[in-house]
């Protein structure tokens, strides 16, 4: 299992289909889960795809559309069911905080696990980690909404023939890295730069410059590809993206791998979607999103 992947819950806008769930989607990043948008049914899907409630360390709401909310009464009892051992922490936007209370009191049962609530108001960052950053940016949807985007911060990569080269192995490139410089030899001497990796999330929304801001340069983008383009006019009216436009997206941004998800119950075939996409110029790595599938960040740039 990768150390970093997207585990897919759900696929379906709207309303599930026989094949595709409501949304729901687990990024595992190294030792952490963060789970975004639990439409309903994604406690069970958890189930069919081993992700547990411990896994959980963040749960990130874009906004409060029931196929990207209703999971969460579910998932939070789960999590307080289980006792996980952790506290959880729950970023949403601040408009919907009626709608987050009434999830999360919706019947009654035991609090065991501390849940930290952290509504998003504005864009900018919502956490800092020593694994990475978590901004949002405002989309643009009939309700208010906000995209995620994951940062981890940049580091440096040992050079392995420079290493020799100066004589230094074992204990010491550990003290090297953590002090900066040995025996007149300095990191900068036998490393170079690298460049943390990148990941964003965005639902709900037309294009605008949120949409253009999460996907600069990431590594992985899960992006929304609600019409193909013959229903670009539906999809403006309804705050959607379709597959081309969000292609178009990824291919100016720099991304690296796309995943397109959260289809419309209109369109049977999902091969379209890979179609358009392709048409509209993206040549990197791509997913059409499919319930319970594994996506994984791709590998640190070479």
């Amino acid at each position: 299992m990768s150390a970093r992947e997207l585990v897919v819950l759900g696929t379906a806008s709207q309303v599930p289909t026989r094949h595709r769930n409501h949304n729901g989607y687990l990024l595992r990043w190294d030792g952490e889960g963060i789970l975004f948008d639990p439409g309903e049914g994604t406690q069970r899907q958890m189930l069919r795809a081993g992700v547990a409630a411990h896994d959980i360390n963040r749960i990130c709401v874009t906004h409060f559309h029931g196929d990207h909310s209703l999971g969460l009464a579910g998932v939070i009892q789960r999590i307080n069911l289980d006792q996980v051992p952790h506290p959880v922490t729950a970023h949403y936007p601040a408009s919907g905080q009626h709608f987050f209370d009434r999830l999360r009191y919706s019947t009654a049962y035991r609090e065991t696990v501390k849940l930290t609530e952290a509504p998003a108001d504005t864009d900018g960052p919502l956490a800092t980690t020593a694994a990475y950053t978590l901004d949002t940016h405002r989309l643009s949807h009939p309700v208010e909404s906000y995209g995620y985007r994951l940062t981890e911060p940049d580091g440096r990569r040992m050079l392995p023939a420079k290493l020799a080269e100066h004589g230094i192995k074992g204990p010491d490139v550990g003290r090297l890295q953590r002090e900066g410089a040995l025996g007149g030899v300095t990191l900068a001497d036998v490393s170079e730069h690298r460049r943390g990796q990148r990941f964003a999330f965005i639902m709900d929304t037309r294009l605008c410059d949120g949409v253009h801001a999460l996907a600069e340069g990431c590594d992985l983008l899960v992006i929304e590809s609600t019409f193909l383009d013959e229903d670009r006019r539906l999809a403006a009216d309804h705050g959607h993206l379709t597959a081309a436009q969000a292609a178009a997206v990824a291919r100016e941004a720099g991304v690296r791998h796309l995943v397109l998800t959260h289809f419309s119950q209109r369109y049977p075939d999902p091969e379209a979607f890979e179609a358009e996409a392709r048409g509209a110029g993206y040549e990197g790595g791509l997913t059409v999103a499919e319930d319970l599938m594994r996506v994984p960040v791709p590998s640190r740039h070479p």
